[in-house]
């Protein structure tokens, strides 16, 4: 049996039971969290598109929601807008190790398909735990090399989206292997498009979303699919990395439960900015320094961080910006935060933002570096207007599961991304946050309709 054969025993005997409580109350929480970043997408640009694109294509009467704007449609356009929905923010969960984004695949294919077969919240628990568990390990498997090309939440969403629509839909083992050779022969995404601004990263999440959905339901209506697509000869390793580690395919399985690993983001960036976000803020809470004593930032990185944002020298939307170190740090150096509303006013309109985004460079560093992907650590160099050389460092980011959000710092995260959309009250903010923490009890989902 190879690891994938023995990945998806393990995915076809997952029962709700095996879950501990932990697994499950955390799944709860990266739901809201991810719920949260569909509906404050609401209106924003290229949200529509894919709207538009879901009633010219899909029916309206389907047993599926579109979140931002409560449409029914099939499940495979829910999933396709929910999918592209949740990842413009910036605000969806990251595992630290896998370099994947598991929420912003795994829960739009999931709810889809759970509303269109009528299952309940411990139903849509245990897919999500799966596609998450099977998602992050894929992530590993095929290493640092694939991620400095290929956009991993793409790429290895498309199969943790198709595992957890294959655990609604009740695969065996042969089909789960079946599954996961259909979703990676539709795995894509390149992060070539960071240069231009352009809009692919909402894409790129929408077609894992939908292509997984797709898979997982053309496998158990009988199509087959390659038998060794992760280590074949000519598999997604042989054409996507080249330090691919099959160890980590079946690491732990039954025993390590990635999906609690799975950070919360902070700041409504990217990533890769956030241990140097919180580094500089700390350091000048503790100098008592404002954004005029800095005369230059040096931030001391991991490569993988250099590979994306140094794609991003002058921003040119909001979204970009979220990729510019300089933008991220300028926002925290200015206003104190780099939040959506900061973001949204700031990011492109603020001289004093620009100013001290020149002020900012990335350097390699080899402590960094070697830390990296399982820890992402902040390291900051400070040059003060008076001569002072300064140094920061944090060595767990706000949201990572060391230093992770408490439920009542989710609920306001929540409240305040449902505010930034401004379509929701808060009594719908306290209706949807009480439906999320009893997801486990729910024997329906017509509360996310």
């Amino acid at each position: 049996m190879n690891n994938t054969h023995a990945l998806a025993e393990f995915l076809a005997g997952l029962r709700y039971e095996d879950l501990p409580e932990a697994v499950v109350a955390r799944t709860e929480d990266l739901f809201l969290d991810w719920l949260g970043s569909a509906l404050a997408s609401q209106g924003r640009h290229p949200i529509p598109l894919f709207q538009r694109y879901a009633r010219r294509m899909g029916p309206a009467d389907g047993r599926s929601r579109v979140l931002v704007d409560g449409s029914a449609t099939s499940a495979y356009f829910a999933a396709l807008v929910n999918g592209a929905s949740s990842h413009l923010v910036e605000q969806d969960d990251l595992h630290n190790s896998s370099v994947l984004h598991p929420a912003t695949v795994v829960f739009p294919a999931a709810l889809a398909a759970a509303q269109d077969l009528g299952r309940s919240g411990r139903d849509l628990i245990l897919a999500a735990v799966a596609g998450y568990e099977a998602g992050i390990r894929i992530g590993e498997f095929l290493g640092r090399s694939h991620y400095r090309i290929f956009h991993t939440t793409a790429t290895v969403g498309t199969l943790a989206a198709a595992v957890a629509v294959g655990k609604l839909l009740g695969l065996d083992a042969r089909q789960f292997v079946h599954c996961l050779g259909s979703a990676g022969t539709q795995a894509a995404g390149l992060w070539e498009f960071l240069r231009d601004a352009a809009d692919s990263k909402q894409l790129h999440t929408a077609k894992a979303a939908a292509d997984g959905l797709l898979a997982a339901y053309l496998t158990a209506d009988g199509l087959t699919g390659a038998q060794n697509i992760l280590e074949g000869e000519q598999g997604m390793a042989a054409g996507m990395s080249s330090d691919a580690e099959p160890r980590w395919l079946v690491d732990g399985l039954g025993s390590r439960w990635a999906l609690v690993e799975t950070s919360f983001k902070f700041h409504a960036s990217c990533r890769h900015t956030h241990p140097a976000a919180d580094a500089l803020l700390a350091l000048m809470q503790r100098e008592g320094l404002q954004a005029e004593d800095i005369a230059r930032v040096t931030t001391r990185v991991h490569q993988g961080a250099i590979d994306v944002l140094g794609r991003v020298v002058v921003p040119q939307t909001v979204h970009q910006a979220k990729f510019s170190m300089g933008t991220v740090l300028g926002l925290i150096a200015v206003h104190g935060k780099a939040g959506l509303v900061e973001f949204e006013r700031f990011a492109l309109q603020d001289p004093r933002v620009a100013a001290f985004r020149d002020k900012v460079g990335m350097q390699l560093d080899a402590e960094v570096d070697g830390a990296y992907p399982q820890r992402w650590l902040g390291r900051v160099e400070v040059l003060t207007i008076d001569g002072r050389q300064l140094h920061g460092a944090i060595d767990e980011p706000k949201g990572d599961p060391g230093n992770s959000l408490s439920r009542a710092e989710l609920e306001d995260k929540f409240r305040r991304l449902l505010a930034f959309a401004g379509e929701r009250g808060e009594a719908e903010a306290a209706r949807l946050i009480d439906a999320s923490w009893r997801l486990h009890a729910l024997e329906s989902l017509e509360a996310f309709a």
